[in-house]
């Protein structure tokens, strides 16, 4: 059965974008890959990178990260009212208490400093990601 894979993505859907389009050059079609943004501008830019499917809003992040193996986004999700208000507090709720691994980036445009963390432009966190950090985690789940 293929892994099922959920990224979560906010305002524009860039991150999640970039994370899809790198995901799929890397692993192809082995891995389903469910995109859901708290908007639906999200949500298509990142089904366009090619997301398997896709949908938008607080009760689609609620159902799919219920049935998901990975969850992965920028660490904002996590944070009730972050992304100007996009992520909700039942979405962070939501995606904290789902059983799926979570791998989030350190990336966020909130006043929130995360200490230890090396500054590297955001390509470079994607391609560890989804490189580095997914092989290892897809190989477990």
């Amino acid at each position: 059965m293929r892994k099922r894979v959920c990224v979560i993505d906010g305002q524009g859907g860039g991150i999640g974008a970039s994370i899809i389009k790198h995901f799929r050059e890397i692993y192809g079609e082995t891995v389903e890959i469910l995109a859901v943004g708290t908007n639906a501008i999200a949500a298509t830019q990142m089904m366009k990178a090619g997301a398997s499917r896709g949908a938008s809003g607080e009760n689609a992040i609620v159902r799919t990260v219920g049935a998901i193996d990975v969850i992965i986004g920028p660490i904002a999700i996590t944070w009730a009212n972050a992304m100007m208000g996009e992520v909700t507090p039942l979405i962070a709720e939501s995606v904290m208490s789902a059983n799926a691994l979570k791998v989030l980036l350190p990336h966020n445009r909130e006043d929130v400093v995360i200490a230890g963390v090396v500054k590297e432009p955001l390509p470079h966190m994607i391609k560890f990601l989804v490189e580095d950090e997914l092989s290892e985690v897809l190989g477990h789940v």
